[in-house]
């Protein structure tokens, strides 16, 4: 299974194996409120990415839509986090057929709280940003496992096996 690195935002720490997801209450793309409490007892990915319709964006939202039946068949919940807005979302889930929920979070405040609001720098200028993390929660609520600084190419394949190995030992 995938090790977390650590590492830190300029407004909180990421969230650790083992500890609470904290709350989740934000719009999706169709303007509806998720509420992760509202999705307890799933087993839920949670990945939160830079913005929209960008290149390493698209690629990480199309493949966890390629898996998607996978996802379903084990009964996973995925969905997607960024700072963009609802109308940004519905074009982008329109766009490229994304059948699960992308969560606006405009003013930050889930990303600062799950630690992925962190400075960023680019062309010798720094700025704040999302780090591409995603997380998988238990359906009891409790972070099972993190990565960090995710690298788009067969992520969801690492979530897929990482769930597997999660779901096994819960079992036992």
């Amino acid at each position: 299974m995938a090790k977390s690195k650590e590492s830190k935002s300029s407004t909180g720490s990421l969230i650790e194996i083992g500890s609470a997801a904290p709350a989740i209450k934000l719009q999706n793309q169709s303007d509806e409120l998720i509420e992760l409490k509202q999705l307890k007892g799933s087993w839920i990915v949670l990945y939160f990415y830079p913005k929209d319709d960008t290149p390493g964006c698209t690629t990480e939202a199309c493949s966890f839509r390629d898996a998607m039946k996978e996802f379903t068949d084990r009964g996973v919940i995925v969905l997607g986090v960024s700072p963009d807005d609802e109308k940004s979302h519905a074009k982008f889930a329109k766009k490229h057929k994304l059948p699960f929920d992308l969560l606006a979070d405009s003013e930050q405040r889930v990303c600062e709280a799950y630690g992925v609001w962190q400075e960023k720098s680019m062309y010798g200028q720094t700025y704040m940003g999302v780090v591409r993390t995603t997380y998988v929660i238990d359906p009891k609520g409790t972070v099972a496992q993190r990565w960090d600084k995710v690298k788009v190419k067969g992520h969801e394949a690492a979530v897929l096996a990482a769930i597997d190995e999660l779901m096994q030992d819960a079992k036992s």
